[in-house]
């Protein structure tokens, strides 16, 4: 199938523009990139299953596994961390497998389940890099 180049060029962009912002965050804003994609995924998935879409739905469950397997919870330092990074590392894990339920069982309310206890972990991190300021 040919893609014409304009086409071609604009993913090329936001290739380059994705690759540009991560080469050049602070681990802070990292770990904020990996909580604003963990929500677009939550909210992806949510309107795949409200639409049936099986496919959609299993991708975009399985990208949020992954942002909060392999980048939030890799993420974490026990050693400095200590209680609260052992803290955070059980919700993961219970997210994870709430996420998992959702996708077999095709449950839109354990998604959201995840998203109202991922909200304030979010909200929490964005606060901190505002020097402690609600972000806007």
């Amino acid at each position: 199938m040919y893609t014409p180049v304009s086409s071609r060029a604009a993913s090329v962009y936001r290739q380059v523009g994705v690759q540009s912002s991560v080469d050049g965050a602070s681990p802070h804003q990292l770990i904020q990139m990996l909580f604003d994609g963990l929500m677009q995924s939550l909210n992806a998935a949510r309107g795949s299953m409200q639409r049936g879409d099986v496919e959609e739905k299993g991708r975009h469950l399985g990208k949020a596994v992954r942002i909060i397997e392999e980048g939030l919870k890799g993420g974490l330092n026990p050693a400095q961390g200590g209680e609260l990074a052992a803290n955070l590392k059980a919700l993961y894990d219970y997210c994870v497998g709430r996420l998992t339920m959702a996708n077999l069982r095709n449950d839109v309310t354990l998604v959201e389940e995840v998203v109202n206890l991922i909200v304030p972990v979010a909200q929490g991190w964005g606060e901190i890099g505002a020097g402690g300021r609600p972000s806007a």
